[in-house]
């Protein structure tokens, strides 16, 4: 029966569907089936740069990239050294990229995220190579946001905001935020682990309400480190809502755990049955600087970490120190991986890899500081 299953999934994957084994046990996703997966998701081919910055004291990060009409565009944010901005840029091609111009901007208004206002798009389309296009929640687009009142790199607690809007989503335009945060470190539900500070987050629409809400969000949050007791860490956890302004924690633990240094900024996909984690590592196991790699689940709670090589490790001029934070989209077959770039100089862009060699490249970032950073 098991070789009967295991073939099976061989013949599926041709079609790029995903074998379920939920009827066995849906908390564990087979070491054949994670293969699979890594097999249509892998990207080796590093194309390079697509946006950079235009000088030295602005650095690029988050990407989320979507489709509307026959174009691409890209929500990003932009640290200037006062804090977190929301751009958004254009493309027709998935490589050539045009900023368009701000979508939140900093504000000196005494407001709780004046100074922080980091945005991810939200209800996007998640299915493997489809539309990617934004969902609409009773007429509006959707928002997720890390925000905050303190100046500098993300300084200060930060929480997660929600913002919205009835405009065209593809057009440089202030998004209305709502008056407070929806989830914070002083919350009832908070727990062990994320009550320090909040980071990144992803919120998805499940119709099929897999977990009795509409509406889940993958968020990490900074907590003890269990295994360096002076330290704290970061990890990825779950909230839910009804409504996406009314939010609950779904569970009292993590969902993704690697006990030290980093793990975050969830981005979901689903390839068939099977959905799909991507995230970041940074200082844990044998890898360099941070990287990106995956996990695979087949009830959008129990979580099977991918073994293997990273999708996404630093390794070239402009991405040997960080090659970090996703963004991905299958289009006419081929898969772009978007991340955040950063070099020894601290200099930070976005970059795309690619599955297939598209017999192009770009490398450019501005000339690097008169002395590198210690």
């Amino acid at each position: 029966m098991y070789k009967l299953l295991a073939i099976f999934s061989t013949v599926l994957i041709v079609t790029h569907s995903l074998p379920s084994y939920a009827q066995f046990d849906n908390s564990i996703v087979p070491d054949e089936v994670m293969l699979q997966t890594y097999h249509e998701i892998k990207t080796p081919h590093k194309y390079g740069l697509v946006l950079t910055p235009s000088d030295n004291n602005l650095a690029f990060d988050s990407p989320s990239v979507f489709k509307k009409g026959s174009k691409w565009y890209m929500i990003y944010i932009a640290y200037d050294g006062r804090g977190y901005e929301t751009w958004i840029a254009q493309s027709k091609d998935l490589l050539r990229w045009k900023t368009l111009g701000r979508v939140m901007s900093f504000t000196d208004s005494s407001l709780w995220d004046d100074n922080q206002r980091a945005g991810y798009a939200a209800l996007e389309q998640y299915q493997w190579g489809g539309k990617y296009k934004l969902q609409r929640y009773q007429g509006k687009y959707w928002m997720s946001y890390l925000g905050g009142n303190t100046k500098g790199y993300e300084a200060g607690v930060l929480s997660i905001g929600m913002a919205n809007t009835k405009k065209n989503p593809a057009t440089a335009h202030e998004w209305d935020r709502l008056p407070k945060p929806i989830l914070t470190i002083h919350d009832q539900d908070r727990s062990w682990w994320d009550n320090v500070t909040l980071y990144k987050s992803q919120v998805i629409w499940d119709k099929a309400k897999t977990l009795g809400y509409p509406f889940v969000m993958y968020y990490n949050g900074k907590g003890p480190d269990t295994i360096r007791k002076a330290k704290q860490t970061e990890r990825i956890g779950m909230a839910v809502s009804d409504d996406m302004i009314h939010w609950k924690r779904y569970g009292k633990d993590p969902v993704l755990d690697h006990q030290h240094g980093i793990t975050g900024d969830a981005y979901i996909q689903k390839i068939g049955d099977l959905w799909v984690m991507f995230y970041f590592g940074a200082w844990w196991g044998p890898y360099k600087g941070a990287f990106n790699r995956f996990a695979c689940s087949y009830d959008m709670v129990n979580w099977t970490d991918w073994k293997g090589e990273n999708l996404i490790e630093p390794s070239e001029p402009y991405d040997d120190q960080y090659a970090h934070k996703t963004s991905i989209v299958k289009h006419k077959g081929v898969v772009y991986h978007f991340y955040c770039a950063t070099n020894k100089f601290n200099q930070r862009g976005i970059a795309v890899a690619t599955s297939k060699d598209i017999g192009e490249s770009t490398t450019h970032f501005i000339a690097p500081p008169a002395t590198e950073k210690k």
